[in-house]
């Protein structure tokens, strides 16, 4: 994998303790792309727009379930705005709700998954994201 290009994760989750567990089960996968965090929808969006982390090869991680803007709303700004609507975006969060999953679907999700109860489902799941995002032709 050394010879990947670097993946860029955005993780917009406002619970710390999934924050810290992600941050975790990211070490424990050993996955040495950078992560970086947003509280919420709107944090994410200025990140994006302020180039605050780096524009190639980033990848969204997103909460659906979040204050201010939650993670559908986050969806439908990103998807309408011409500069960002190609960015690739992996739901995880905690909601199997039917209409949660139509709705990211709707707005072109790369994938949706319930986040694991167990720590070892968690890193298995993250080592399974970079894995594959490290082998998509990603700009």
């Amino acid at each position: 994998m050394a010879d990947q290009p670097t993946i860029n994760f955005l993780l917009v989750d406002d619970d710390t303790v999934d924050v810290m567990t992600a941050r975790r089960a990211f070490q424990k996968a050993n996955v040495g792309a950078p992560m970086w965090t947003a509280g919420d929808g709107i944090e994410a969006l200025a990140s994006l727009r302020s180039g605050a982390l780096p524009a190639a090869r980033r990848v969204v991680l997103l909460d659906l379930n979040m204050p201010r803007m939650n993670g559908i709303e986050f969806l439908r700004e990103l998807r309408a705005d011409p500069e960002l609507r190609a960015t690739p975006v992996v739901v995880l969060t905690t909601s199997a709700g039917e209409r949660d999953v139509t709705d990211a679907l709707a707005l072109n999700v790369a994938g949706y998954f319930v986040k694991p109860i167990a720590f070892v489902d968690f890193v298995s799941l993250v080592a399974s994201i970079h894995a594959y995002w490290s082998h998509v032709e990603l700009r």
